[in-house]
């Protein structure tokens, strides 16, 4: 995975560069011993450039010099110098000498008082000088950005950072691997996969670390720290992830970060109630995982579900939600006027209203070899960590759903071919109309309708699938090394159990859904009938893929989020507890 642009900010004149721990931009140094100048052209620069570019300033060349030296000393890149000639203590050329003897790449701009000639032509011939400009140069909009815009559009094209983030070792196949990449890309952070097999930097990572008890991957920090096969929770302390409550009581607690969760999240947060979110894995939910979601209302050129979950995450914390993952609830009970979500490390959370928005796992694949390749060849959900690894092969999806459509369409742009495993008897079963045509646009996927999976085998990794066409009665054993399933969802509600009522197949009921013959469940407490959204527990809402006869879509568990929120002020304003409804 390539690591993100690495953004700073801008300093006062010849500061140093920002701390190590701080992301960092390519910086523009501006060189002027006359201050109305320097003060000017850094005003400019940062007007145009600030949100790309550290600018920096000096005002002699041998205070510029000692900003080099700093530079250079902690691995930042210049990519411009725009430096004035006449300076007393060194003529710009000169310093232009000394600065691209030690950063050959960047941008060289002169500046001159008056068309000076010989200065221009000796700068050319001796430090390949890129352009030069005589002062003034107003209007900056006319007679210097279009200049530096080329410059440092060219520059960029050749870019190519030394990367200082995090790097994961391990083998390209490991159930282990597998879950460290995708915690890291689910939860936004840059990193660099090294393949211990292959890979000369991965293998001396794993030298200078070994041990007798040392376990793959090894995942190394920008502090020096290295981790071997760190699970989530040590993964989550050494990102700084927020895991612990800042305080014991909330007006909402939302179980679940997925679209549903995220959506009540900004609404109740921009309403005014205090508000947690909790997620036993990362924020997104299944929706989090999927490459390209194109029918989001707003969006016309789609949007990934990682895209869609930060930007939720970012809105939500700026209403100032709080949220915590990897954090499991495990235990749900009312308390007189509270209601009590205990954590699976025993602490108890309470708050006046509880959403329930878990959501739902893909179901298993009950065959032989399912449970051995988990993670080592076999994957549930999209899997978007393993789409540089699948390049050139052949990779299988199973199930028709809009799911393993999408994923389909993803993987057809590293793989050799993808062959779409379908039990139902056409992809329009159960896939909306544009991923259909999509899928049969794309001329290395194949579909294979009526088919299902029979068995999974291999040796150290996945090597051969066993299929059944249903319809002619032929088994076939193929080669296969990638294969993602989508084969129906069950609901994450196991710790449930006993709390609030559900259906047959473990979807919580909510309102009307709850009603038999006219009238609520006898544990039902209240003389009103359950709210819409509301569960057989006064106060306990559920919304999104989790709640029985919902819409299993995007906007549909966003809407019910919303929905769920303004709900719970209903039912906070019954209880003497909260202000009737917001609107939008």
């Amino acid at each position: 995975m390539t690591p993100a642009p690495a953004p700073g900010t801008a300093t006062n004149a010849a500061a140093a560069p920002t701390a190590s721990g701080e992301l960092r931009k390519p910086v523009i140094l501006a060189v002027d011993d006359d201050p109305q100048v320097l003060r000017a052209v850094r005003r400019d620069l940062r007007g145009a450039y600030a949100d790309r570019y550290r600018i920096l300033g000096a005002s002699s060349a041998g205070e510029a010099l000692k900003v080099l030296d700093t530079l250079d000393e902690r691995g930042h890149d210049p990519a411009l110098f725009l430096v004035d000639q006449r300076m007393p203590d060194m003529t710009g050329v000169d310093f232009l000498l000394e600065a691209v003897s030690r950063f050959p790449d960047a941008r060289r701009v002169l500046l001159t008082a008056y068309a000076e000639t010989d200065a221009a032509i000796t700068a050319i011939n001796k430090v390949r000088l890129d352009y030069y400009l005589m002062k003034p140069w107003d209007p900056p909009a006319e007679r210097l950005f279009p200049v530096l815009d080329d410059l440092l559009s060219d520059w960029l094209a050749a870019y190519r950072p030394a990367y200082q983030g995090i790097h994961v070792a391990g083998h390209v196949v490991s159930a282990r691997t597998h879950a460290v990449r995708d915690f890291l890309t689910r939860n936004g952070q840059p990193f660099r996969f090294l393949n211990v097999a292959t890979d000369p930097e991965g293998q001396r990572l794993l030298a200078q670390h070994a041990t007798a008890s040392t376990e793959l991957p090894l995942v190394a920090f920008p502090d020096g720290t290295v981790l071997p096969a760190p699970g989530n929770a040590e993964l989550a302390t050494q990102l700084g992830l927020a895991t612990t409550a800042s305080r014991p009581h909330y007006d909402t607690v939302i179980i679940g970060a997925g679209p549903a969760g995220l959506a009540a999240g900004v609404y109740a947060a921009s309403e005014g109630l205090s508000t947690l979110l909790l997620d036993a894995d990362s924020p997104g939910g299944q929706a989090g995982t999927s490459s390209l979601i194109e029918n989001y209302l707003g969006f016309p050129s789609g949007l990934s579900g990682g895209d869609l979950t930060r930007r939720a995450v970012s809105q939500a914390g700026r209403f100032g939600a709080e949220l915590l993952h990897p954090v499991e609830a495990v235990g749900l009970r009312p308390a007189g006027p509270a209601r009590i979500i205990t954590l699976a490390d025993g602490s108890d959370i309470s708050a006046e209203t509880v959403l329930l928005s878990t959501g739902v796992s893909y179901n298993r694949l009950d065959i032989p070899g399912a449970d051995r390749f988990e993670g080592e060849g076999l994957y549930y959900g999209a899997a978007t960590t393993e789409s540089s690894s699948c390049i050139s092969h052949h990779v299988f999806i199973v199930g028709g759903a809009n799911s393993a459509g999408q994923a389909a369409i993803h993987f057809a742009k590293y793989a050799a071919r993808v062959t779409v495993l379908v039990r139902a008897g056409s992809l329009e079963a159960g896939m909306s109309q544009y991923l259909v045509d999509e899928i049969h646009r794309t001329t290395n996927i194949e579909v294979r309708v009526s088919t299902r999976v029979l068995a999974l085998d291999g040796d150290q990794h996945l090597e051969r699938i066993t299929l059944m066409n249903d319809r002619t009665g032929t088994e076939t054993e193929e080669a296969a090394r990638f294969v993602f399933t989508f084969i129906g969802a069950r609901p994450r509600t196991g710790w449930l159990d006993g709390v609030v009522e559900c259906d047959g197949h473990a979807f919580v009921l909510t309102g009307p859904d709850l009603l038999h013959a006219g009238k609520p469940p006898a544990s039902w407490p209240l003389e009103r009938d359950p709210l819409l959204l509301e569960t057989s527990v006064p106060g306990v809402f559920a919304a999104g893929d989790v709640r029985a006869q919902s819409i299993k879509r995007v906007a549909s568990g966003v809407g019910e989020g919303a929905m769920a929120v303004a709900l719970m002020h209903r039912y906070r304003a019954a209880s003497g507890g909260g202000r009737p409804e917001q609107g939008r």
